[in-house]
């Protein structure tokens, strides 16, 4: 069962309508956030709330918070990172990681991971 604790969490602009985007992951853009898009990227952390263009986006930079999973299943234990659609993936050789998944969760379940920062690769 995904649940969320001991979380680290910031707010920042929407720098577009993320209405669609909770539990996905976020980067910085300028002042603002937005969607990750590109595989494996550096981000700043998962989306909390469901912010449109210009609203306050409650952004989890570390602790155990939810994400969405991306077209394939996550398994308990796997480092996780993101696909270009923001979703959460096993990350790839080479790219960064997010966190640790600490359930498993199939292609569109929302599932828990421990969320880490600084940029570690697999």
């Amino acid at each position: 069962m995904a649940v969320m604790q001991s979380r680290n969490n910031r707010s920042y602009n929407a720098g577009g309508d993320l209405s669609a985007a909770q539990f996905k992951f976020v980067k910085v853009s300028g002042a603002n956030v937005v969607v990750a898009a590109t595989l494996g990227e550096v981000c700043l952390g998962v989306l909390l709330n469901n912010p449109a263009q210009n609203q306050e986006a409650t952004v989890c930079i570390d602790g155990k918070v939810m994400v969405k999973v991306g077209a394939v299943a996550i398994a308990a234990g796997a480092v996780v990172g993101t696909d270009a659609n923001a979703l959460a993936i096993t990350a790839a050789a080479g790219k960064t990681i997010m966190g640790y998944a600490t359930e498993a969760g199939a292609a569109g379940q929302v599932i828990a991971i421990e969320m880490i920062q600084g940029g570690n690769t697999v």
